[in-house]
């Protein structure tokens, strides 16, 4: 089913997040340690904002992407997929080393919850204004504005919660999961799972394009290649909403009409609204959108339909 069909419902309500985790760094040394590891700035983290970040390998490859935000000065909170989380926590420990950082998995004690809509918008108030990437304590949580999905144009508005249900969302209605995560497809914002682990360059999955990386802050795990990529033109794939006949799952291959003996791109996520609007996020090679057609699985398979992104891909230059 094609994304910007008629019949296409709004989402609205709210949905625990099984599928995510939150790591918590502290000490006085987190913001800096976490500075001298992730894609994005972390010393100048507000506590009234959130950023998008990721977590590459030397060779520049995406281990995790988070939604990071801080409580207080020495007090960070890193969301991510929840599969990620172990083996990524082992890895930010083996680096702590001197700094004085203290890394936990607090998935238990922070549940995170994914909002939408106008009945979410009623419950948060005011709270519901802050721009996009904001942070805001409701009721003894955090919430952070997402960017919007949009549904026949439509923007659909989505927060994170993180922290215990708690009155305010009483009176929002249950959100099924996989809608949450067409909504997740259908924004553009990319994120890293199990599946797809050292599959991507940032640049790859759009993760600059969203505000997922800072060109100006120091270095990182992987500076150098994703520096290159951004300045040198060597970026040759990106990622692309498209609709689909049927369900897809994260890491499944995708193939070109053209090119049937090698995949032209892999699923980076995918949602299904109302069971079944099946869309999802793919990262693809330039050259498969240019034209012919793009299949799920294999060159015969189901028949994927480029969507709408809610931001504009930059032109490549020329090699």
């Amino acid at each position: 089913m094609n994304t910007t069909s008629a019949d296409l419902p709004l989402p609205a309500g709210a949905v625990r997040l099984d599928d995510w985790g939150v790591i918590h760094a502290t000490g006085t040394d987190a913001r800096s340690f976490l500075n001298g590891q992730l894609t994005q700035e972390t010393l100048q983290l507000d506590a009234d904002q959130a950023r998008l970040a990721g977590y590459c390998t030397p060779k520049g490859r995406l281990l995790a992407s988070f939604v990071i935000w801080r409580r207080a000065e020495d007090d960070v909170l890193l969301a991510c997929s929840a599969d990620v989380l172990p083996a990524v926590l082992r890895r930010l420990s083996m680096f702590v080393l001197r700094a004085k950082c203290k890394l936990s998995d607090v998935s238990a004690q922070l549940p995170l919850w994914g909002l939408a809509g106008e009945a979410a918008r009623a419950a948060l108030r005011t709270k519901a204004s802050m721009p996009v990437w904001g942070r805001a304590g409701v009721a003894g949580a955090d919430v952070i504005r997402l960017p919007d999905a949009a549904v026949n144009g439509t923007p659909v508005p989505r927060w994170l919660w993180a922290g215990a249900s708690g009155f305010a969302l009483a009176a929002v209605p249950a959100l099924d999961a996989d809608d949450w995560r067409w909504l997740e497809v259908t924004s553009g914002v990319p994120r890293v799972v199990g599946a797809t682990v050292e599959q991507f360059v940032p640049q790859m999955v759009n993760l600059e394009l969203v505000g997922g990386v800072d060109f100006q802050k120091g270095c990182y795990p992987g500076q150098e290649v994703v520096a290159r990529s951004q300045y040198r033109g060597t970026l040759k794939r990106r990622a692309q909403v498209v609709s689909s006949p049927v369900a897809l799952q994260p890491g499944q291959e995708v193939f070109h009409d053209a090119d049937p003996g090698q995949p032209a791109g892999m699923v980076v996520l995918a949602g299904s609204l109302a069971g079944r609007h099946h869309a999802a996020l793919v990262e693809l090679k330039l050259s498969a959108l240019a034209g012919g057609s793009l299949h799920a699985g294999a060159a015969d398979g189901p028949l994927l339909t480029p969507a709408a992104l809610p931001y504009a891909i930059p032109a490549e230059p020329a090699a």
